[in-house]
């Protein structure tokens, strides 16, 4: 398992680039949104959006994780956080949290595994390291390639709150840190599962069922699939009026139904 000293290294490269890139010479004006790269993607294209209908309008989005996020406005070098994480209790008291839209925890294989559902029981003892090959849970003979994110990731916390219990990921888990990277690996290799943004689940992956649920914005909303988590815009103290723009749009008719259309659901 990472080390969360190595966690904290990062966080501090990541907020040395995001305060050398602010000083940089960017526009004053500008609405600079770092975090979570499970968020990134939807808040670029809400940004695209906002930007179309007033060019004169200026979002700039970054990645980097949850975590990354969080410190980010902690030391004020952006104006808006991404988590797609709940917060703790002392972090609600630091921050203020916007509930953007929910999103589902899609547990995804190659198309070609022929394992269609798993238990809770069953994903946890996978991801734990119990058990080891496919045979085990009704799938080929082969050994189980775990795909996992990294320490400081939103994803993988809200997956170890969903899933592991108290159990541990397994250290033969092959970490990657982001989305795109989880994606790329399980639609290459047959053997392998990871986890990964429902909102971002193509044709080249198959989310698997999980305690016979499908994995749909349908079963979130109702509350049937269990693997949810609120993706989360955060700020603190006083915010500028072109922040408070933007999150008026985002949290518009116009703004949900973008976030809707790309599979997450929607808040108001």
């Amino acid at each position: 398992m990472v080390s969360y000293k190595i966690v904290a290294r990062f966080t501090v490269i990541f907020t040395i680039s995001l305060f050398l890139l602010r000083c940089s010479g960017h526009q004053s004006s500008a609405v600079n949104v770092v975090g979570s790269t499970s968020v990134q993607p939807f808040a670029e294209l809400l940004a695209e959006d906002y930007i179309a209908a007033d060019p004169s309008r200026n979002v700039e989005v970054q990645g980097g994780g949850s975590t990354a996020g969080l410190q980010a406005i902690l030391n004020d070098l952006a104006d808006i956080g991404m988590c797609s994480r709940a917060l703790s209790s002392e972090e609600s008291a630091q921050f203020n949290q916007i509930v953007i839209a929910r999103d589902g925890l899609a547990i995804v294989v190659n198309p070609h595994n022929p394992v269609e559902t798993l238990s809770s029981t069953q994903l946890r003892g996978l991801f734990s390291g119990a058990i080891k090959n496919w045979k085990e849970v009704g799938g080929a003979d082969s050994t189980i390639h775990l795909i996992t994110r990294e320490e400081g990731s939103g994803t993988r916390e809200s997956f170890v709150h969903l899933v592991m219990d108290k159990e541990r990921i397994s250290r033969r888990a092959l970490t990657q840190e982001s989305n795109g990277a989880v994606k790329e690996l399980v639609r290459n290799d047959p053997a392998a599962i990871g986890y990964m943004s429902l909102g971002l689940v193509d044709s080249s992956l198959r989310s698997v069922r999980v305690d016979d649920v499908e994995a749909t914005s349908e079963q979130v909303i109702s509350g049937n699939y269990k693997l949810a988590r609120p993706f989360l815009f955060i700020t603190k103290g006083d915010i500028k009026p072109e922040t408070q723009h933007y999150l008026d749009f985002v949290l518009s008719d116009t703004g949900q139904k973008i976030l809707e259309t790309e599979g997450l659901v929607r808040v108001k």
